[in-house]
């Protein structure tokens, strides 16, 4: 299954742009990519800080033959993102429930996962936030980046791309399998 890919420059969130996208398009899947946004989303209204060169991304998928939980798939896409960063960081990444991602005991990544109804429709938005470049600095909450930890550039665009690539594997394989269970 291949995801339609949308580039910004800059957005208010990358989450509020795929609902923009979902409700003025056909699109049932996708992934929205920034450059920058101004209000990232984090858990329980949160925000999640955005440096530029980091990655913010939103994947966005119809819910539509997918029999999971909203936590089965959040800790599905934690262990796509986790697996996205174990390429590149040898070392152990830790799931931290509900949806954030460690190293050493600091935040490298998060996730904010939003149901939306569109005609009757649901689709999952799956936001992800990677520092890969710079981390904020937060009071009793110690985070950390991609560069920093294996002291390298990162490429943001083949970091995304093999992001997306990951998504998109794990995509057809649930269809593939709750279309089989379906049809028996």
């Amino acid at each position: 299954m291949k995801l339609k890919k949308f580039r910004f420059k800059k957005v208010y969130s990358t989450n509020n742009t795929a609902i923009r996208i979902i409700k003025n398009s056909n699109y049932k899947f996708g992934m929205v990519t920034a450059d920058t946004q101004s209000s990232g989303k984090g858990q329980h209204g949160k925000k999640w800080i955005s440096f530029k060169g980091n990655l913010f991304v939103s994947f966005f998928y119809e819910l539509k033959n997918i029999n999971k939980s909203l936590p089965a798939l959040t800790k599905i896409n934690c262990l796509l993102v986790k697996k996205t960063l174990g390429k590149h960081y040898k070392n152990k990444i830790i799931f931290k429930k509900p949806n954030d991602l460690l190293i050493d005991k600091k935040k490298i990544s998060g996730i904010l996962q939003e149901i939306i109804s569109i005609s009757g429709n649901k689709f999952l938005i799956v936001g992800i936030g990677i520092n890969l470049i710079k981390n904020p600095n937060i009071k009793n909450y110690p985070t950390t980046n991609l560069s920093e930890l294996i002291d390298e550039r990162i490429n943001k665009i083949k970091f995304e791309n093999e992001l997306k690539v990951i998504f998109e594997k794990n995509l057809t394989r649930m269809y593939k399998i709750n279309y089989k269970v379906k049809k028996n």
